[in-house]
């Protein structure tokens, strides 16, 4: 066996423990709807059948944690309400939201909403019909 064999072995040996350590552990995903990979992630509280309302609930943490203001007075994101609209024409179509920020405080911000069915995702089982199971 050459060196290259080991150590493609030795790779494919970690991708499959981190594969199979990813949905229970604390480490987040690269892409949003991989959330639908985490165990336990999902709640009949935290769902929605509709995009307003998924919408209502990313607008409350929003406001809860406004982003920073710049001392120029000049905006650093995006306003409210192009995000809300982004928001309204992407969820419907299985596109996830993300919407990450500094706070005022200097912590990052990170709240999403993550489509199930997920379009960039389709083979991800969804929860849904698991809650309350």
């Amino acid at each position: 066996m050459s060196g290259d064999d080991t150590v493609g072995i030795r790779i494919l040996r970690r991708y499959r423990e981190v594969t199979a350590d990813f949905p229970v552990s604390r480490l987040p995903p690269m892409m949003t709807g991989q959330w639908l990979m985490k165990a336990n992630q999902a709640s009949p509280r935290r769902t929605w059948d509709e995009a307003p309302a998924a919408l209502d609930w990313l607008v409350e943490q929003y406001l809860a944690n406004p982003p920073v203001e710049r001392e120029d007075g000049r905006r650093a994101y995006a306003s409210l309400d192009a995000k809300r609209r982004y928001a309204l024409d992407a969820l419907p179509v299985g596109v996830d939201v993300s919407w990450v920020y500094y706070n005022h405080s200097g912590s990052i911000v990170s709240v999403g909403l993550v489509c199930c069915p997920n379009r960039h995702h389709p083979s991800l089982p969804c929860p849904l019909g698991q809650l309350g199971s």
